[in-house]
């Protein structure tokens, strides 16, 4: 059961996308800093995608500060909780995504750093994740979907508490396979059935329901 209270989960953004078309030659460097919200390049959403996600996305959890970005779970006041959820505005294809991030330890609550591109976008849906769950922020859960098809977990043991202080995670994605990284390290390789499909960056924190949440 998740506890009643406020919590917080503080990322310092350092990522970047390589090769904005999966067909593209060219190659170029994304960056994006957190020192303040910027309506032409982010969007914070608003609503609720029902199922495993119990809670609302309300756009007033996700707060910058000092080159910081910090995204809350909070109370609706009505027996229920609200969550917050970054994204860029742009897609991205092949390429290395990183984020130097300290998630929530709280059971019962997920937050995760991940691509993501599907039919509200008038695309199929592909996604990589880098998601921790709250009760047990010393591992790091790795997925990925195509077309929507997943099942790709994978729990990789860090050796710390994520939850203490800020490391460095991403995957670099490429066609034929996804490596994830632990500051600066590989950790896991996927090669079978890799998206293909240009997502968006996004990150979310939220209250859930399902049994591997816990």
């Amino acid at each position: 059961m998740w506890k009643k209270i406020s919590s917080l989960v503080v990322l310092l953004m350092v990522f970047f996308g390589y090769q904005q078309s999966v067909d593209a030659d060219s190659y170029y460097h994304y960056g994006e800093g957190f020192d303040w919200y910027n309506p032409w390049s982010m969007e914070l959403r608003t609503g609720t995608n029902g199922g495993m996600f119990n809670c609302y996305w309300d756009p007033a959890n996700v707060t910058f500060n000092n080159g910081m970005m910090s995204l809350k779970i909070d109370s609706n006041g009505y027996g229920g909780y609200t969550g917050g959820e970054w994204r860029s505005q742009e897609r991205f294809g092949y390429g290395l995504f990183q984020v130097n991030m300290k998630p929530i330890k709280n059971p019962g609550v997920v937050s995760s750093f991940f691509t993501y591109t599907g039919p509200s976008d008038g695309t199929k849906w592909d996604e990589i994740d880098i998601e921790f769950l709250g009760k047990d922020t010393t591992k790091v859960q790795f997925n990925y979907f195509t077309d929507g098809v997943g099942n790709h977990e994978y729990l990789y043991d860090l050796g710390f508490d994520a939850s203490q202080g800020f490391h460095t995670y991403g995957f670099d994605w490429q066609a034929d396979h996804i490596t994830w990284y632990v500051d600066g390290r590989a950790v896991y390789t996927a090669y079978n059935n890799i998206p293909n499909t240009p997502g968006k960056i996004m990150m979310n924190t939220w209250p859930g329901v399902g049994v591997m949440i816990g």
